[in-house]
């Protein structure tokens, strides 16, 4: 390959990390609070709303059994009032943001059940509020479960990212999709799919490195 190539696929990489990477981010920010309310409002919760969980529930659902391919192009106008247009890396920051809070939601709500009512139990007798008890007992309790979840979420956001690609969402997808597909020049096509199944390789390593650190601390 020549450098031409080489740098158009360093290039790739970075256009791929900040969608990922800004997506989890985006979509932490909106999944966190949406998980910790589902859980907080469920009939066994700190707090029952079933009318609350319900709506949050069915439109959580609904968002999750979308297809990505399908929800990227039904928020193509969503997109464009954003960010300005419909493609490239930027844009396809939007949509991935979209189909990652609600997995994350569903993620964090399931991590925050797994908590032991017991502990639960023992700091609403000393007193806490359910804030606290949420933050500073659950949070804490649950942090290697979602740490595990992150790197998950990041496998997932970065296969989306790829397929984005094919409809010009910009980064390593899309050179193998320009290249590997259209061009038949496979030997970009595959430089391309083994740099993405790296960077999931160290992005998990790292996450279940740090998830088993978290573990031996709290044991």
């Amino acid at each position: 390959m020549d450098n031409q190539i080489i740098s158009m696929i360093i290039q790739g990489v970075g256009e791929t990390l900040l969608m990922v990477i800004a997506s989890t981010v985006l979509g932490y920010i909106l999944g966190l609070p949406l998980g910790i309310i589902l859980t907080v409002s469920d009939k066994d919760g700190l707090k029952p709303n079933k009318t609350l969980y319900k709506i949050l529930d069915v439109i959580i659902n609904i968002l999750r059994s979308v297809p990505f391919l399908i929800l990227l192009i039904i928020l193509i106008p969503v997109t464009k009032m954003i960010v300005g247009k419909s493609y490239g890396t930027i844009a396809t920051i939007v949509p991935l943001t979209v189909s990652a809070f609600p997995f994350i939601a569903r993620m964090v709500e399931q991590s925050l059940k797994e908590v032991d009512p017991g502990v639960i139990e023992a700091a609403q007798s000393m007193g806490a509020t359910n804030r606290q008890i949420v933050f500073n007992v659950m949070m804490v309790e649950a942090k290697v479960s979602l740490i595990t979840g992150t790197t998950i979420v990041f496998a997932s956001i970065l296969a989306y990212s790829a397929m984005a690609g094919a409809l010009g969402g910009g980064g390593l997808g899309d050179i193998a999709t320009r290249y590997g597909y259209y061009r038949r020049e496979e030997q970009i096509m595959w430089v391309s799919v083994i740099i993405l199944v790296v960077m999931v390789q160290i992005f998990q390593s790292l996450g279940m490195l740090l998830a088993k650190k978290m573990d031996n601390k709290k044991k």
